[in-house]
């Protein structure tokens, strides 16, 4: 599974820095280490410093990451002569060294990103502004009202929640909520998510954003959208209905695959199919 990294490099690419990276399917952004990277890196899973030549300068940003309310996990790209310096002061999660073969990048990263969804989960309910989720319970509230939502809305609004800010292709979320063993096109998404949005209601609809030509992502409601009424937002709900659904012959049919249950069999039986034994 791919994922989101940041790597913070005076460098213009991953691979001057890591060369497994480029060889990876992972999606990654090279930006310069100064300060502002404290507030570019939010919406990414992970952060990936790199500590080959200014080793104070590397430090002073790990630690300044590590303390950081985003608690993304932080790697540090050294050289074998820099391990001896590195201590838990730095706040890093994980060392990588520039020579590190693609199976081993990969399995470092995809073993940290797993343990921080882990880790959210098990640390309580997800909560992103008035929405709370509780996993043990299979509830979403909304300002204390109960969403009463199927087990794969309640998933892709969990899934979407607990990574807030990041983009999803249809393509990932049929992967990450749906498994590697569904058979049904991406619009199955496309009719959940704006069955979630009417559930949200249209005050709170914008939580699940579009972004055009990729795919859905989860906002986080600012405080000045949460004390705006949400007339704006239904005014424009029906131009996005449009834009995502142009064809209502396509929305009636979409309407009725994804009613047949994700799996090709009723409600009732996906719901018994799904629910976690």
């Amino acid at each position: 599974m791919s994922s989101d990294l940041l790597l913070l490099s005076n460098e213009s690419d991953c691979e001057s820095v890591l060369p497994a990276l480029a060889l990876l399917p992972h999606r990654v952004r090279v930006i310069a280490p100064d300060s502002s990277a404290m507030a570019t890196a939010t919406g990414y899973e992970l952060v990936v410093v790199d500590a080959r030549h200014d080793l104070a300068e590397a430090r002073k940003l790990c630690r300044m990451l590590s303390s950081s309310d985003s608690g993304l996990p932080v790697f540090a790209v050294v050289n074998e002569g820099g391990l001896v310096v590195v201590n838990a002061e730095w706040g890093v999660d994980d060392v990588l060294l520039p020579t590190a073969g693609p199976a081993e990048v990969d399995a470092r990263i995809r073993l940290r990103t797993a343990r921080r969804g882990a880790d959210s989960v098990a640390g309580g309910p997800v909560t992103v502004g008035d929405l709370v989720i509780e996993d043990e319970t299979y509830t979403a509230r909304l300002k204390g009202r109960a969403l009463e939502l199927t087990y794969k809305e309640f998933e892709l609004l969990k899934h979407l929640a607990t990574h807030a800010g990041r983009v999803f292709t249809r393509v990932q979320l049929l992967q990450d909520v749906w498994g590697y063993d569904f058979f049904g096109g991406t619009r199955t998404v496309d009719v959940h998510i704006r069955r979630l949005r009417a559930k949200l209601g249209p005050e709170h609809e914008a939580m699940i954003g579009t972004v055009r030509s990729v795919g859905y992502k989860f906002v986080r409601p600012s405080r000045a959208s949460r004390e705006t009424g949400g007339s704006r937002r239904a005014d424009s709900a029906a131009q996005r209905v449009g834009q995502e659904f142009p064809l209502e012959a396509e929305q009636r049919a979409d309407e009725e695959a994804a009613d047949s249950g994700d799996h090709g069999l009723p409600r009732q039986a996906e719901r018994e199919h799904s629910a976690p034994q």
